[in-house]
């Protein structure tokens, strides 16, 4: 597919305020993919990999404001293209503004669309195709080492060099994961079920256990509902975390009778997929054909993370016979095995260098409470029950083990009694865990859910998950550090709810909600202005423009309408609990929850 149709048929979409003819305007996009189909099931979204792919493209917006910039000719710099994105508010108006296809010559060579042979990539190198497109970003992902941010430029100049207004339009949102068109999970789901007439629920387990929307929109379209009905979880592709609402505990024993109740540790969610040594005839592997043990690690954002977390490897290693994935949490301990605050483990989790120094200074131990996967069997349509049985079998070879001895078992009690859940709830805090999670005996497991199903119980400490957007720069000895935070919460609509045919995956607005410089230690400044200085985006004196990539967890003592800021509420005395890198920004608080939190009180 040439990518000016894409991108004609995506400013068709952008235009459409209504969900049913979204949904319909991303089938007939779909059905003429062609060969491209699955790089275009994700470009719709704003997608460059799968969604299960942790792979990034690393690019920050002032890469693409020089690459714009050079393709907009000799008198157009980085700051020209800031200034413009300053007066019309989105990166799509100020690409489409500019004349492309004009710069010839060496610097427009990009080792693609070379259609003349004489290395021109100009405007007279042909149409550019989806995957043309596709090809270069997965170029400009790999790019790495000295000279990779020059090669970047080059590559993305290459793109825009060949674009039109339209398509410079939509290639400039792609590149900056800004696409907004109204386009989500739950549309490409109701689109790919109406293209390639198929049921919109075996489409909607395949992409559960894929988590890869243009596989699953080529296999429907390919191979029709049995290679749907065919596809299975596959170890060292993740899926997304099943996760849990707040509730109580005589409402969960209303609901189900009797509730599975768990500690809630005070870690970091992991998915672990193992795959042991084969033998001869092992899940049907020759001889040979796996003579070592594979681990990975996942967090809950799905990003790879084995190589920071050695002791969770060597505990599969040593403790795993079969195939498996499985959810659980790391927890950091002191040297007694004492849970450690959870600020300890995301030290271990951002650590790419040194690892062996970071593991002297914090152990961290894996503790499971969930089986997607034994030896070839799925097990998510399974019930919870059979789901931590099937657990305590793959953790301990002894079938007569008290389950309390098993190494990196989650304890599962089942009780109708809430005074027993009060108390296991007391046993958790005691223990320095966080309190307790309840579950319904009779669940299935639902990647990337909140449903339900699975409610936390945690002590009654209120805080919010708020993006950060902007910063101050400190006084004094503090004059390096960014020291005065700007939060603000996602103004969520239709995007609130997963699947709905409006959510895009990303944030639509971002509202603010007020600052934050209480609870830093000067170590922790200069942690958080490492983390954030590579997303500043603007300066004007000591006032800092930020991207929107960071989320801050912020207690506050009560939320007070507020006209200083835009949400119209504004947070009494908040405080810096920590960040959130298990989060994006796309997944922080609502403004609609900062209303149900003002007016109605906790979820």
């Amino acid at each position: 597919m040439e990518f000016a149709t894409f991108a004609t048929r995506a400013a068709t979409i952008d235009a459409e305020p209504a969900d049913l003819e979204i949904v319909d305007h991303v089938r007939a996009l779909l059905e003429a993919a062609g060969e491209d189909l699955e790089i275009v099931a994700r470009f719709v979204q704003g997608r460059v990999f799968p969604a299960w792919d942790s792979t990034t493209l690393d690019i920050g917006p002032r890469t693409c404001y020089e690459a714009i910039a050079r393709a907009a000719g000799t008198n157009v710099d980085a700051d020209d293209v800031e200034e413009r994105l300053a007066d019309r508010g989105e990166i799509g108006d100020v690409a489409a503004s500019y004349d492309f296809g004009g710069q010839q010559g060496l610097g427009a060579f990009t080792g693609r669309g070379d259609a003349g042979g004489d290395g021109n990539t100009g405007s007279n190198g042909g149409e550019l195709t989806t995957r043309e497109v596709a090809e270069t970003l997965s170029d400009l992902a790999a790019a790495d080492g000295a000279g990779s941010q020059d090669r970047k430029v080059d590559l993305l100049f290459g793109l825009f060099n060949r674009c039109s207004s339209v398509e410079a339009r939509y290639l400039s949102r792609l590149v900056l994961s800004e696409m907004r068109i109204g386009v989500g999970e739950g549309t490409v789901r109701d689109a790919i079920a109406a293209a390639f007439d198929v049921p919109d629920d075996r489409v909607e387990r395949a992409l559960q256990v894929s988590n890869d929307y243009g596989r699953v929109a080529r296999v429907a379209r390919d191979a029709g509902l049995e290679g749907l009905d065919a596809m299975d979880l596959e170890i060292g592709r993740p899926v997304q975390a099943m996760l849990a609402q707040a509730g109580t505990v005589m409402g969960a024993l209303k609901d189900w009778d009797e509730a599975g109740v768990e500690w809630k540790y005070d870690g970091a969610r992991i998915q672990l997929h193992h795959e042991p040594p084969s033998s001869p005839g092992s899940n049907g592997a020759p001889a040979g054909a796996n003579d070592a043990a594979t681990t990975r690690i996942y967090s809950r954002n799905m990003e790879d993370v084995t190589n920071a977390l050695p002791e969770v490897v060597e505990f599969a290693e040593e403790t795993l016979e079969q195939p498996a994935i499985l959810d659980g949490e790391v927890v950091a301990v002191d040297d007694a095995g004492e849970p450690l605050p959870f600020q300890e483990v995301l030290k271990r989790f951002r650590r790419k260098h040194d690892v062996a120094k970071a593991r002297e200074e914090i152990s961290v131990r894996p503790v499971f409470f969930d089986c997607l996967h034994a030896a070839g069997e799925d097990l998510l349509s399974e019930p919870l029950t059979r789901r931590h049985d099937r657990l305590e079998q793959l953790l301990s070879a002894d079938e007569n083990l008290d389950p309390a001895a098993v190494d990196g078992l989650s304890l599962l009690w089942f009780s109708d009694d809430p005074e027993a859940i009060e108390s296991i709830d007391a046993e958790a805090l005691e223990a320095g865990h966080e309190g307790i999670m309840l579950k319904d005996p009779d669940s299935t497991y639902s990647p990337g859910r909140r449903g339900k199903h699975w409610r936390k119980r945690k002590p009654d400490i209120e805080t919010l998950d708020c993006v950060v957007t902007g910063a101050e720069w400190g006084e004094g000895r503090r004059a390096t550090f960014l020291g005065t935070f700007e939060l603000s919460v996602r103004d969520g609509d239709a995007s609130e709810k997963r699947g709905s045919a409006r959510s895009t995956g990303a944030p639509q607005h971002l509202e603010t909600i007020g600052k934050v410089a209480t609870g830093i230690t000067d170590e922790t400044l200069a942690e958080l202005t490492a983390l954030l200085e590579p997303h500043i985006v603007a300066e004007d004196g000591q006032d800092v423009d930020l991207e929107p990539a960071v989320v801050f967890e912020v207690g506050y003592e009560e939320i007070q309408s507020s006209p200083t800021y835009s949400s119209g509420y504004a947070l009494r005395f908040p405080r810096f609990v920590g960040v959130r890198h298990d989060k994006d920004p796309a997944e922080a608080d609502t403004l609609e929850r900062v209303q149900r939190l003002r007016y109605g009180g906790r979820r």
